[in-house]
Order: C-alpha cells, then structure tokens, then sequence
C-alpha cells in the first residue's frame, strides 16, 4: 500500500514509509529492530482507517532481526539525529496533510520516543499512543512540563523493561503534573505484544484491544 519516501530533517534528509490514507497524521515509530516490513505493516493498518501513516527510518537503512545487534542500534542511535528526523517527519505530515496536528504511535524503542516526540513538539502532537515504551537514554529524559498531548498507552504485564511498577510511577508523576494520561496495563500479556510476526509473545487478543483503543485516541484528538 505504502512507498518509500523522502523528507527534510533540520537540513538534512530522512527516509521513511508513507501510507497514505488521506486523512489526518500519525507518525509510527519503529522498534529496536529498525523499520522492518512489522512496522511498515502497522502504518498501512492505520492508512487503511483513513490516516496518513509515516514510519521514520531512524537507522537509516540499518536493521536487524538479531536481538543482541538490535540493542546494539539502539544504543548506539544519536538521540539529536533522531530528535531532527522526527521533527522532520511532523513537519512533513502537517504539509502532505493540510493539517496542524499529528498523533504519533511508537513501539518500545519507539514507544519512549512517543514520549520524547509529545515534549519535544508539544505545538503540534495532540495524541501520544506508547507502546511498552521505555526511554533506556539517561539523558534522553523528557521534559515532562511540555508535555500538552493526551496519552493513551499500552503496556505489558509480563515485561521486563517497562513492567507495572514502573508504568503506575510514570502514569502517577504525570497526573500530579496535570498532564492527560491514561496507561493501560494487559493482563498476561509480555513485551511486544503487538508484534504479530513474533509468535513467542505476540497476543491476538491485547493487540486487538490496543489497536481499537489507539484509534479511539487519534479519532478523538486529530
């Protein structure tokens, strides 16, 4: 459904996939594992229900199906770089679409750059969807006063990198802040849960109920 696109990034440039579905839009950030046919699978779903899905290729070409190398990329990404190419891809849906606000839907890596993304452009990111999103850069910490979207998100019992402790301490410091945050934590569901080209932890039922609630979300904000 999709092509490969191009777009500008703080004088620079970065390369991504489109789905166009002629409505509002949503940026969709990978996973550790890079854009990978997953992720582009995911911005033609939301293309298919009438949004304008773009999934930044953070890496720039680079990806991985190896755990140990995709952790590697992801340590490894220059937050800056990554910080212009987001910003880029806002840019470039408020222009295609015609329209001021964008959600963005980001999954673990790209979960917590959901969140990165939310702070970083508060003037135009209305709804913020992460997805056991976990922001593993100490000095990629948010801003959290910035933070003006609503956030919806999506997490995972059974995980180790954003388990419920830590998902109620985040859900509880940002409602003491003000800030519009509701973060759902599924039940027996392990990290990853949304990835349905892993059968070891994906879950057809918690994906189900993500997915129809993050569109609750967009349709409600954008």
């Amino acid at each position: 459904m999709g092509e490969r696109v191009s777009f500008a990034s703080n004088g620079g440039t970065c390369e991504g996939y489109l789905a166009d579905g002629g409505g509002p839009g949503v940026i969709v950030i990978q996973e550790w594992w890079g854009l990978v046919p997953h992720i582009q699978d995911v911005a033609d779903r939301y293309a298919a229900k009438g949004y304008t899905a773009l999934a930044p290729d953070l890496y720039h070409g680079r990806a991985s199906f190896e755990p140990d190398e995709a952790g590697k990329l992801m340590m490894a990404l220059n937050l800056q770089n990554a910080a212009k190419d987001l910003g880029g891809a806002v840019d470039y849906l408020q222009a295609k679409t015609g329209r001021s606000k964008v959600g963005v839907v980001g999954f673990c890596m790209g979960g917590g750059l959901t969140l990165v993304l939310a702070t970083q452009r508060p003037d135009a990111v209305a709804a913020a969807a992460p997805y056991y999103g976990v922001i593993p850069w100490p000095e990629a910490q948010p801003d959290w006063s910035k933070l003006s979207a609503k956030v919806v998100g999506e997490y995972a019992e059974k995980d180790g990198f954003a388990g419920p402790a830590a998902v109620s301490a985040l859900e509880s410091q940002l409602k003491s802040l003000g800030k519009d945050v509701t973060l759902h934590v599924h039940a027996g569901a392990d990290h990853a849960f949304f990835n349905d080209t892993r059968p070891d932890v994906y879950d057809a039922s918690a994906a189900a109920t993500a997915f129809a609630r993050t569109l609750d979300l967009f349709a409600s904000t954008l």
